[in-house]
């Protein structure tokens, strides 16, 4: 039967799972490239190389527990238990033995490999791909070989991590495999969850003991993983921070220092702050590039930079309050955010003033030195938009009309012809009709850029 009409029996049918999920996976599976006519599943772990990744996987101290939920129903029934890894690998295999020497001709046994991409719809990799428990029957497995195969499988996912750690799943060949066996692989899944709930709470608790125990304790306490468990009692860093690479001690949030099987949060010094490279000029999203990360800003993070880098001696909450919000401004309001900035940039910006202690490069500042220079080719190519256009902060409003006046100037004074026409592609140049007289009336008259300055001149 055509993958065409084989799709529109399943979608008019919907037997044993949704009809959507399967028709979903249908497609996820045909734009793999899967070809339905494959005969087993590949290969990836050989029986030396499986032995080590069952040691090292977490779900291995879980196994006596999934075997004993659902070992004795996949005998009585003639079908097999299955448990594999986040990518759909088989680790673990058991149950009746001559399902499993069928299995063994498809490659549904250790260290063959089952997500959707390598085989196409089935229950171990459509579970997977959606984080979903799935009952995959017969013809609703894309490859032709599988279509006397049944299989229903569930996700692990981690409490902790919140990623998916593998997959439980029990499959036969027979037409007695129940759709409610799906409900009996999920309960088995949210038994290994709940497991592994317990375990991490226990760690979290052994943790705090040994955080509490300290005379003077500083900093915030957090996991392996990056979840905060104490310190920071006011929630402004959030449930989870973000971790550094392993070569690093010196996150977003400030430096970490190893305590026990966890970490001690605290801000960094200034000399251990990252660069930081500010792009606020233009229409288009405010980032920051912090060290090797570029972080995407809200508005106001970014008029607080922007103020800091303009007053580097720094300003008070008072001071920053007043030049966003003018009379109106409260500084609890600016300390809060500064507390939520903090813990995106660490030791970047210090207290008592509030200052930037970074070492920081700024489209804007470039752009001031550039004009001191009096050079109009570099101006024009620095200068991509106001600055921070969306801004209403009485100081920014007046730092950007006031670099829109000199940069306009200066092209105007001592710009070329192409300089002139960089600045009409900005948004304050697009309509400026000096700008574009002087364009239309300095270029060639068949140039293309003399041609849209006149369109733009006329009525």
């Amino acid at each position: 039967m055509s993958y065409g009409r084989r799709l529109r029996r399943i979608l008019e049918t919907g037997v044993g799972t949704p009809r959507q999920l399967i028709n979903a996976s249908w497609q996820r599976s045909m734009e793999a490239g899967v070809d339905p006519e494959r005969q087993t599943a590949p290969l990836v772990y050989d029986s030396a190389l499986i032995k080590d990744v069952r040691r090292a996987h977490p779900l291995q101290p879980l196994l006596p527990m999934l075997a004993h939920t659902l070992k004795q129903m996949a005998d009585e029934s003639e079908h097999i238990m299955i448990v594999t890894d986040a990518e759909g690998s088989v680790l673990w295999r058991d149950g009746d033995h001559g399902t499993m020497r069928r299995a063994d001709l498809v490659g549904l046994a250790d260290g063959h490999h089952w997500s959707e991409n390598s085989v196409g719809t089935n229950g171990i990799g459509t579970a997977l791909a959606t984080r979903k428990p799935v009952h995959v029957y017969s013809e609703e497995h894309l490859l032709r070989v599988l279509h006397c195969w049944s299989c229903s499988s569930a996700p692990i996912i981690d409490p902790d991590t919140d990623t998916v750690l593998g997959c439980v799943d029990v499959s036969g060949t027979t037409r007695s495999l129940h759709p409610a066996t799906v409900a009996l692989v999920a309960t088995t899944a949210r038994l290994a969850e709940a497991q592994l709930a317990l375990r991490m709470h226990e760690r979290d608790e052994r943790l705090r003991r040994r955080f509490e125990s300290l005379l003077h304790r500083s900093g915030v306490l957090v996991t392996s993983t990056g979840r905060v468990l104490s310190g920071d009692p006011a929630g402004l860093l959030g449930a989870r921070i973000q971790l550094p690479e392993p070569s690093s001690a010196i996150c977003p949030a400030g430096i970490l220092e190893p305590f026990f099987d966890g970490f001690l949060l605290r801000p960094a010094e200034p000399s251990e702050a990252l660069p930081l490279r500010l792009t606020f000029l233009g229409e288009g999203q405010p980032t920051v590039r912090y060290g090797d990360r570029l972080l995407a800003l809200s508005l106001r993070h970014a008029e607080i930079l922007t103020l800091l880098a303009l007053h580097p001696r720094g300003l008070t909450a008072e001071q920053l309050s007043y030049y966003l919000y003018g009379d109106d401004g409260n500084p609890a309001t600016i300390r809060a955010e500064i507390y939520r900035l903090r813990t995106q940039l660490g030791g970047a910006v210090a207290a008592k003033p509030y200052r930037l202690v970074a070492p920081v490069a700024a489209d804007f500042l470039e752009l001031r030195r550039l004009l001191a220079g009096n050079d109009a080719t570099a101006v024009a190519r620095a200068y991509t938009g106001p600055l921070l256009p969306r801004s209403e902060s009485p100081e920014i409003r007046c730092a950007r009309d006031e670099l829109e006046v000199q940069v306009r100037t200066s092209l105007l004074t001592c710009g070329s012809a192409d300089d002139l026409w960089t600045y009409a592609q900005t948004v304050n140049g697009r309509d400026d009709f000096q700008v574009l007289e002087r364009v239309a009336a300095t270029l060639p008259f068949t140039d293309h850029r003399a041609a849209a300055a006149r369109a733009r001149l006329s009525p």
